[in-house]
């Protein structure tokens, strides 16, 4: 069965799941890479459509309405007392050399480009991409300065973007490999209290089959820009509970 058929299956199905656990691994860690590939394609797209259409608003931003600013010593100094928020038709700027903004709360924005006292963030498409000032030695910028990097990186796009989303992906999939393994430790628990006969390399592939559901689902989500409360919560739960119906479904010890 290949890993379309298998994607269906496991949308509704733990009896096909408990029959994954005999596979072969290699074809189980492909199908957590296609998993991983398809639940970013949301935020890839918003996250390029926002950087492109973003910049010439940027630009424009920097050029007219930022005040007069360098970034020295791993700092941002500016004669500012207060944060300074641009708001854009699709994009807000957040120019903060006070310190009073922090990483956290610039985290839940949307489409915002921050310059804070000691880091640079852009957040798009639900992906959040920071830069801190201390990481280049004597790194110095300006509003000049500033202005012509912007220019280099709206040239530099078609490039820049596929790299970003190569990143997004990798990141993406650690997180759910990682996923996977800790609910696997889970399922040995739960099999062992099922007094069901299975190892970790057998509640790993299931797990990793037992995921789809809320996957699916927090991808139609982010396709729709919407947040679900107590989202972490929700995955979890739902993930537990195709497990333990899948774990149900495989014959259990016989005592002697």
């Amino acid at each position: 069965m290949n890993i379309f058929k298998q994607f269906i299956k496991s949308l509704y199905s733990p009896k096909d799941i408990a029959q994954y656990r005999f596979q072969g691994i290699g074809k189980t860690i492909l199908y957590v890479f296609f998993l991983t590939f398809l639940s970013i394609i949301p935020s890839l797209i918003y996250f390029s459509t926002a950087l492109i259409n973003g910049m010439d608003a940027i630009q424009n931003s920097v050029k007219t309405e930022l005040p007069s600013f360098i970034i020295e010593n791993g700092e941002l100094q500016a004669d500012l007392d207060a944060p300074k928020i641009i708001n854009k038709e699709d994009f807000t700027i957040l120019f903060d050399p006070t310190g009073t903004v922090g990483h956290k709360e610039v985290s839940n924005s949307n489409n915002t480009i921050a310059l804070l006292k000691n880091e640079a963030l852009i957040i798009a498409g639900g992906q959040t991409q920071s830069f801190s000032y201390s990481m280049v030695q004597d790194f110095t910028l300006t509003n000049d300065d500033l202005e012509t990097l912007l220019a280099s990186v709206e040239s530099s796009l078609p490039i820049i973007t596929p790299l970003i989303a190569v990143v997004i992906y990798i990141v993406a999939a650690s997180m759910k490999f990682i996923e996977i393994s800790f609910l696997a430790l889970i399922g040995l628990l739960i099999q062992k209290l099922m007094e069901v006969n299975m190892q970790y390399r057998h509640t790993w592939r299931v797990a990793a089959y037992s995921v789809t559901l809320p996957t699916v689902f927090f991808t139609i989500m982010d396709s729709l820009r919407t947040l679900v409360p107590n989202g972490a919560i929700i995955n979890w739960f739902v993930a537990l509970i195709i497990l333990l119906l899948v774990i149900k479904e495989i014959p259990r010890l016989e005592k002697k």
